[in-house]
C-alpha cells in the first residue's frame, strides 16, 4: 500500500496532481483544508488489492478487519494493533475515487471551506461495481438531455415539419378546425336571425310587408334585409314604399346628362358576356352620335372575329349610318386602326361576347389595354340573368376598371330589382337602359326614380315564385353572413 500526499493552493490543481501521478482511476482517501491550501491523501486502485483479507471479511461498518490485513502483509502483531492506514482519523473517512476530467466539479471549496467527501476502502471488485454504476448514471443523464434537446427542437420545428396525425399535417388540421368552427357560426347565427326575424314579424307587421315586396321585385335578401331593419319609425304603410324607392334611387349612381358622354367623345368599348346585345346596343349609341355630330366624326371597330356574321351585323349598321366598320383581330390590329382614327370625336368598340368565367375575359382586357389609347369600358348587363350571375359578370369584367354599365333587354325580365340590386352592390354609373331592339329608338338615358318605381310594378307575374310569410324566416336567416358586404356597408339612408 502507497498513500500519498498533494497539496496545493486549490481542489481543482490537486486532482489534477492526482492523476498525473496515479491516474484516473485512483482513490482518494481523504480531502481537507490547511492553511497552505488544500490536501489531499490518495492512493493508486493497484493498491487497493493489499486492503482486501482472502476472505473478504468486514466488520459491519463495511471496513476490513485487521487481522485481515495482518494475515496478508504478513506483519507483526505488535504492528498490526495499530494500522497506520486504519487507526488514523484520514482512514475512517470514504474514499472516492478521482472524477473524470469532464465532469462538473461538486466539491469546490466555498467561502474557504472544502467538503471532505471520501469512499470507503473496498476491493478492487467494488471499485469497478462503482465505476460501473456511475457510467450508468452518466449514460442516464446524457440520454435525458439528449431527449431534452429533441424535444425543444421538435417545438422550435415548423409546422410543414411536424409529424403527420392520420396522412394530415398540423395545417390541413388547423384548416379543418376553423373550417367546422366558422360552419358552427354561420349555423348558430342563422338560427338566431330566423328567431329573431320570426319575433320582429309579430311585433312589427310593416316590416313583413316591406320584406315581401322588395323580394317579391327581385332584390337579394341581404339588401331587402338592410333595408327593411333601417325603417323609419311611426311610418305608415302608404308612405313606407315611397321612403324604400327614395332610398333605392338615392343610392343608383346615373348620368346627369346625356351630354358627358356624347359631349365630351373618346374611345369606348361595350363588354360583356355573348348575347347579351352588345352589338344592337353599339349600333343604338352610334346612331345618336351620328344624330349629334354627323357620320363623319364617328368611327366603328369590331374585335369579334369568332361569332359567324358578327362583322356582318355590324357593317349593316354601320351602312345604314354612313360610317365605316374597321375589322381587327389582335392587339396590334387594334392600335395600327386606332392610330388611323385618332381624329374622330367618338369611336365604338364591339368586342367580341366571352363568358364571364372563360379566360378570354383577360385576354380581352390585356387587348383593350395594350391598344396605347384610353379605352372606356362599358359593361352591358343582361336584366333577365339572375342577380348571382351578374355578381359574377361584374367580378370577371371590373378587374381593369369600368367607365360604366348600359341595362339591356330591360322588356324582357320579369323583375328588374336583380340587375339594380348588383348596380347599387357595386356602385357602378349606370348610363343607359335598352328595352327593345329598334335602333336606335330603344336605348334611353337611365332615370333612377322610373328604375326604383317600375321595379316594385313589374312583380305581377311573379306571384308563384313569390315567399309567403312563413318562409321570410328561413329566408333572412342565412343573410347574417352577407351583411358585411362592403357594397351593402355604404348603402346610404338619408
Amino acid at each position: 500500500m502507497n498513500v500519498k500526499k498533494f497539496i496545493a493552493n486549490s481542489s481543482r490543481e490537486a486532482w489534477r496532481q492526482v492523476r498525473e501521478a496515479l491516474g484516473p482511476d485512483a482513490v482518494i482517501l481523504s480531502n481537507r483544508n490547511i492553511p497552505d491550501g488544500v490536501e489531499i491523501l490518495a492512493m493508486a486502485n493497484e493498491d487497493m488489492t493489499t486492503l482486501v483479507a482472502p476472505t473478504g471479511a468486514r466488520d459491519p461498518n463495511g471496513r476490513v478487519q485487521a487481522a485481515s490485513l495482518q494475515q496478508q502483509s504478513g506483519a507483526p502483531a505488535a504492528q498490526a494493533k495499530r494500522p497506520a492506514l486504519l487507526s488514523s482519523p484520514l482512514a475512517q473517512q470514504p474514499a472516492r475515487a478521482v472524477r473524470p476530467e469532464n465532469a462538473p466539479l461538486l466539491d469546490q471549496p466555498a467561502h474557504g471551506r472544502a467538503p471532505v467527501r471520501a469512499a470507503e476502502a473496498a476491493p478492487a471488485s467494488d471499485a469497478r461495481v462503482w465505476r460501473s454504476r456511475r457510467a450508468e448514471q452518466d449514460a442516464a443523464r446524457a440520454a435525458s438531455a439528449q431527449q431534452a434537446q429533441e424535444s425543444g427542437d421538435q417545438e422550435m420545428r415548423p409546422r410543414s415539419a411536424l409529424p403527420e396525425f392520420d396522412g394530415k399535417d398540423y395545417d390541413e388540421i388547423l384548416s379543418e378546425v376553423m373550417s367546422e368552427i366558422r360552419s358552427m357560426r354561420g349555423v348558430l347565427e342563422t338560427q338566431l336571425a330566423e328567431i329573431s326575424w320570426g319575433g320582429t314579424q309579430k311585433r312589427d307587421p310593416l316590416k313583413g310587408i316591406v320584406l315581401k315586396e322588395m323580394l317579391a321585385a327581385g332584390f337579394s335578401a341581404s339588401l331587402s334585409r338592410l333595408i327593411t331593419e333601417n325603417l323609419p319609425a311611426n311610418s305608415k304603410s302608404q308612405d313606407i314604399m315611397f321612403w324604400v324607392k327614395s332610398v333605392l334611387a338615392r343610392n343608383l349612381n346615373t348620368l346627369a346628362n346625356e351630354n358627358e358622354l356624347l359631349e365630351n367623345g373618346g374611345v369606348f368599348a361595350l363588354v360583356g358576356p355573348t348575347g347579351v346585345g352588345k352589338t344592337t346596343t353599339t349600333a343604338k349609341l352610334a346612331a345618336r352620335c351620328v344624330m349629334r355630330h354627323g357620320s363623319g366624326k364617328l368611327a366603328l371597330i369590331t374585335t369579334d372575329g369568332y361569332r359567324i356574321g358578327g362583322y356582318e351585323q355590324l357593317r349593316i349598321y354601320g351602312k345604314i349610318l354612313g360610317v365605316m366598320v374597321h375589322s381587327v383581330k389582335d392587339e396590334t390590329d387594334l392600335r395600327i386602326a386606332l392610330e388611323e382614327l385618332k381624329g374622330k370625336h367618338t369611336v365604338l368598340i364591339d368586342t367580341a361576347g366571352v363568358g364571364q368565367r372563360d379566360q378570354m375575359v383577360a385576354e380581352q382586357d390585356a387587348m383593350l389595354a395594350g391598344a396605347g389609347v384610353d379605352i372606356k369600358r362599358l359593361l352591358c348587363l343582361n336584366a333577365t340573368a339572375t342577380g348571382g350571375t351578374l355578381n359574377e359578370v361584374v367580378h370577371a369584367y371590373s378587374s381593369s376598371g369600368l367607365a360604366g354599365c348600359i341595362i339591356t333587354k330591360l322588356d324582357e325580365a320579369a323583375t328588374i330589382g336583380n340587375v339594380l340590386d348588383v348596380v347599387i352592390r357595386h356602385k357602378l354609373n349606370l348610363h343607359y337602359v335598352a328595352n327593345g331592339q329598334r335602333v336606335p329608338e330603344d336605348l334611353h338615358v337611365a332615370n333612377k326614380l322610373y328604375l326604383a318605381d317600375r321595379a316594385f310594378k313589374q312583380k305581377r307575374e311573379t306571384a308563384p315564385f313569390e315567399f309567403q310569410e312563413g318562409e321570410l324566416p328561413g329566408v333572412i336567416g342565412p343573410t347574417a353572413m352577407s351583411m358585411n358586404d362592403r357594397g351593402l356597408r355604404e348603402v346610404s339612408f338619408g
